[in-house]
Order: structure tokens, then sequence, then C-alpha cells
């Protein structure tokens, strides 16, 4: 059994939620001690999770922790990321370990499978070879060989004491609609028109959720609409992430919130833009798979789609029918039938 390991995740908010069933099931199946690299400003995610032992942050360079990697001799290092960067990392790991019968045995390295051939096939010329797998098995596949499997437990996420939200101080109502209405890319959400139309549609409490950055648009969309309360840019990560703990359920955008109310295992309605769920990142609901399924928004059968597998500030092809085609009152009406449950 390895008593050191190392997991590399840089970035991002949701594909670091993604890595928490390998970080549980590693820690509690092996015993070992867990380290995870990752950029500074998403140190945070892990600050609360019991199962991870140090979290080590990078803030430009893998320079800066180099040294102290070497130094720390992993038994193993799971590589969940996949590029040049952990490459350089993974070189420097194995170069102290020269192949003697009196060294120490080199550590196990894995890596995670980015099928970055399937994606492009998808992305760039709508030929659909991905498998049929949850990129959270495919983590757990790089873990495998550490005498990882998976234990059906789903995501994690531990909100530190200090960021737990008081609702009545907040202001938020007890029983509400947590609507993540950021994301990344603009091609991957709902108009303002749409959102609006969506929240007035829907005679429920609604707390919008965003940074920073949909402050203003939450504003706006909550302008003389009672039931609304605009959250956006209140709260830290860790603030919002336990509004949607607390919600009834949630309608999101396909973005890192998503993955966070499945980790709380919240009713999901999730609204897909450019990017598909075939692309294996959509909400991770272990059990409750066809009810998932069932409750993914998204216009099927666009021969332009998917365009990408992250997003763009605006459409390709001018037309942003993979948004502009989804309807503000169907969605309510959905969302209006898992409330009334």
């Amino acid at each position: 059994m390895p008593k050191k390991v190392l997991i590399v995740r840089f970035s991002s908010i949701g594909d670091i939620v993604l890595t928490t069933p390998v970080i549980r099931c590693l820690k509690q199946q092996t015993g070992a001690e867990i380290h995870f690299l990752t950029k500074a400003p998403f140190a945070g995610i892990l600050e609360a999770n019991p199962y991870v032992d140090k979290v080590i942050v990078i803030k430009k360079d893998l320079k800066e922790v180099a040294r102290s990697l070497v130094q720390s001799k992993y038994d193993g290092c799971i590589d969940l990321h996949g590029n040049l960067r952990t490459l350089e990392l993974k070189c420097r790991i194995l170069l102290p370990f020269p192949l003697t019968r009196h060294m120490r045995p080199r550590p196990l390295i894995t890596t995670f499978d980015k099928l970055n051939f399937e994606k492009f096939l998808l992305t760039k010329l709508k030929i659909n070879r991905m498998p049929e797998v949850h990129i959270v098995q495919r983590y757990l596949a790089a873990a495998a060989p550490f005498g990882v499997v998976d234990d059906g437990l789903g995501l994690d996420y531990f909100i530190p004491e200090k960021d737990r939200v008081d609702l009545e101080e907040a202001g938020i109502p007890t029983k509400y609609l947590a609507f993540v209405i950021g994301a990344a890319h603009a091609t991957k959400r709902l108009t303002e028109t749409q959102m609006r139309a969506f929240c007035a549609a829907l005679d429920h409490p609604i707390v919008l959720l965003g940074g920073p950055a949909e402050k203003e648009i939450g504003a706006r969309i909550a302008h003389d609409l009672p039931h609304v309360t605009n959250a956006c840019g209140t709260f830290n990560l860790a603030g919002s992430a336990d509004v949607v703990r607390q919600a009834t359920a949630v309608i999101t955008h396909d973005t890192g919130l998503m993955h966070i109310a499945a980790a709380f295992r919240k009713p999901i309605v999730s609204v897909w833009g450019n990017t598909v769920p075939a692309l294996g990142m959509y909400p991770y609901l272990p059990g409750q798979e066809k009810v998932e399924k069932e409750r993914r928004q998204e216009v099927l059968d666009l021969p332009c789609r998917p365009c990408s597998k992250i997003g763009f500030a605006e459409c390709p092809r001018g037309h942003f029918r993979c948004i502009k085609d989804q309807s503000a009152s169907e969605l309510a009406s959905i969302c209006a039938s898992i409330l009334s449950e």
C-alpha cells in the first residue's frame, strides 16, 4: 500500500470537485497520506476536505514547488490533469529514482485518459466516439492501479464553518430554488432576457447565484420581481455552495456550481448550450442517472453542436440556436414540477 500519494489537478472549480471520489476512495481504502497539487485560486475548494492531508499551491510555475515535491519522496502520483506541465512534474518526481537494486521502488505514476482525439472528433467533425462514461469514472480508472475501487458515494464538497450562510441573516427564504446564472463562457449561458423571463414565469422564491461579474445582470433580472433574491457577488465560493446546499432544487448552466449541487445530491435542472453531456461532465449522481438525464435541457440535432468542449464569448455561427431555441416558460414548468414534489 502506498504511504504518500500526490494527486494533481490544477483547475478549475468543477474539475476539482469531480476529483473528490478519487481523494475519498484513496484515503479510505489505502490509508495513504494524500497531498493535492493545484493552482492557488482553487485551493479553497479542498480547504475543509478531511481526506486531504496537505494542499500544495502554485501561483505561476511548477518551479515554485519543484524542490519540495522531490523532497517529499512520494510513493505515487495520480495525474488528473494530463498536460505538458504535469509531464514535467512527473519527470521531476521520477528523476531522483535511478534503477538500482539498493534504491527504494520508483513511485507509481498514473495519468487519466483525456480522450483528446475523441473530443476533437466530436467538436470539430461531429463524430461521436466518446465512451458513455462519466469523467469521474476515468479519474477513478487512473487510481485503480493503487488498489482503489469506486465506492459509489458520488462527489464530496465540504464547507468551512466560517463560510456557512445564515439564511435569515442573508435575507433568503427557507425554501427556494437556486438559479446559477453564471458560466465561464457566454455560449454556455441563457441570455439575460431568457433568465428574466424564467424568473417571471416561476411563482416560487428564487435565489440568483454567481460571482461579482454577474452582480449587475442579477440585479437587472431581479428588478421588480419580489420573489427573486440577487445573491450574485454576495458570497465567496464556499458561501455560494452553502446556499446551493440549503436549496430545495437547483437550475444551473454547465459550470462549477452544477457539480457542487451534485455533491449535495440536489435535484438539478442542467441547461446546456454549446457544450454537450456526451463530453462526460454532466451532473454526477450515482443511482439517479435516469432522473438526471431526463432533467437535462438542451437543443438536440443542431449540426453545429458541440462547437467546443469549453465555450466561446459568442456563437461562432451567429445564430446561437443552442440557447435561444430553449423556452424559458418550459424551464419554469419543469422546475415548478420538481418544487411541487
